[in-house]
């Protein structure tokens, strides 16, 4: 007699998720990218690779989340990607550019305040 079975399945969540489901996020993202965002770090062909890559880590946060949590997360200095949980078996993703200045003062370091 052989039994198999899973004791913990490692997606439990869903369906497989991939990048492809979510073609039409990376397009708009990469539209305001290239209309609205300046970065000097990162061109738009940079960015179209950083939000794959992204995505990528953002989907085996989700995929591999704590049975009570929602969302999966991947982020850089520059854009957050948000993938939650719906009622439906395709997550809702949200793309976002972190607003980030090279020229922003860096604030004056205080020394810390010791107890007596």
């Amino acid at each position: 007699m052989h039994f198999n079975f899973e004791l913990c399945p490692a997606n439990f969540y869903s369906p497989d998720v991939t990048v492809e489901m979510f073609k039409q996020e990376i397009r708009e993202a990469l539209k305001s990218y290239d209309k609205f965002i300046v970065c000097l770090d990162k061109v738009p062909d940079d960015c179209e690779h950083s939000l794959q890559s992204l995505m990528e880590k953002a989907i085996k946060a989700y995929e591999n989340r704590g049975p009570h949590l929602r969302h999966g997360i991947a982020l850089d200095k520059h854009v957050t990607i948000i993938l939650s949980q719906t009622e439906h078996e395709r997550p809702l993703c949200g793309i976002y550019f972190n607003l980030h200045s090279p020229y922003q003062k860096k604030g004056l370091t205080r020394p810390a305040k010791t107890e007596k």
